[in-house]
């Protein structure tokens, strides 16, 4: 058999290097995999309290929070028509555990968003009452607004104030106008909801095209959110205040990104979506 010359061997050698060079590329890309929406469904490392924000709110927040030394994020949030703050209890109770302070507005009229403002006022106020616990305690320029059917369309209506950062719409109605948002939105409709159609709250998503805006479209979901399309959707909240709210690196990937965990996770979301200022 003929010998290599000095350049063939050369040439063999370099492509017998490339070709260990691919995998190791593909196993550091598999490792940056995102995070799945579904991590942030676990509880979080604080306890729940409940409690009356004066007549027109009820809070939900960490019950350490007058000795943790730390300030925490809000969320301000209305209700669907005619629905109550108990309704939604297990949501509130979930963030309160990952460290939020929740001002859930006590009326099923939230459509205006001026309700749920007036949550937010209240715990900036709070934050420098003397004797509160809250004291010192609210990060007063980390507020979301967001909000179920009516109380979406009000989350809408609040996310044109500047208080709030970041605007989570929840199969939301027609209050509010999409186009004075000023902080990243997320839009979440259920791909079997009657009420408040799926295509409706797209339509929504599109017309918001002047911040970075997240579409998910909840696998199964009704209006009423039956069975674990809610775990979906609790997780889903976490995950963007962590991220928005909180600075967490690790949420990021939940919803940005080349393949987003929104993306991945077909059996929990039928359909996601972002605008070229979120791409």
């Amino acid at each position: 058999m003929r010998s290599l010359s000095r350049r063939a061997l050369l040439t063999v050698l370099a492509l017998a290097v490339s070709a260990t060079v691919v995998p190791q590329t593909a196993v550091a890309a598999s490792a940056a995999a995102p995070t799945s929406p579904r991590v942030y469904e676990k509880a979080g490392p604080h306890q729940a309290v409940k409690a009356a924000g004066g007549p027109a709110h009820t809070l939900y927040y960490p019950a350490d929070i007058a000795s943790d030394g730390t300030e925490h994020p809000v969320l301000i949030w209305g209700n669907g028509t005619n629905a109550t703050v108990d309704q939604y209890e297990q949501l509130f109770t979930h963030l309160a555990s990952w460290g939020y302070v929740v001002a859930a507005a006590n009326t099923g009229q939230s459509g205006s968003g001026e309700e749920m403002l007036a949550g937010a006022r209240y715990l900036t106020a709070e934050n420098s009452r003397a004797g509160s616990v809250f004291q010192g305690r609210i990060a007063t320029g980390k507020i979301a607004a967001a909000g179920h059917s009516q109380g979406g369309g009000g989350a809408i209506a609040a996310g044109a104030d500047p208080l709030v950062k970041t605007t989570l719409p929840i199969m939301p109605g027609p209050q509010g106008n999409v186009n004075k948002l000023h902080g990243p939105a997320f839009f979440v409709s259920g791909q079997a909801d009657v009420v408040v159609p799926a295509f409706y709250v797209r339509s929504r998503f599109l017309a918001c095209d002047q911040v970075p805006a997240v579409y998910g479209q909840l696998k199964g979901a009704t209006h009423f959110l039956q069975g674990d399309t809610r775990y979906r959707l609790i997780g889903a909240i976490t995950a963007w205040l962590r991220f928005h709210l909180s600075g967490d690196q690790n949420a990021e990937s939940v919803f940005y990104g080349t393949v987003s965990g929104l993306d991945q996770d077909d059996d929990g979301w039928s359909a996601t979506e972002r605008n070229k200022k979120a791409a």
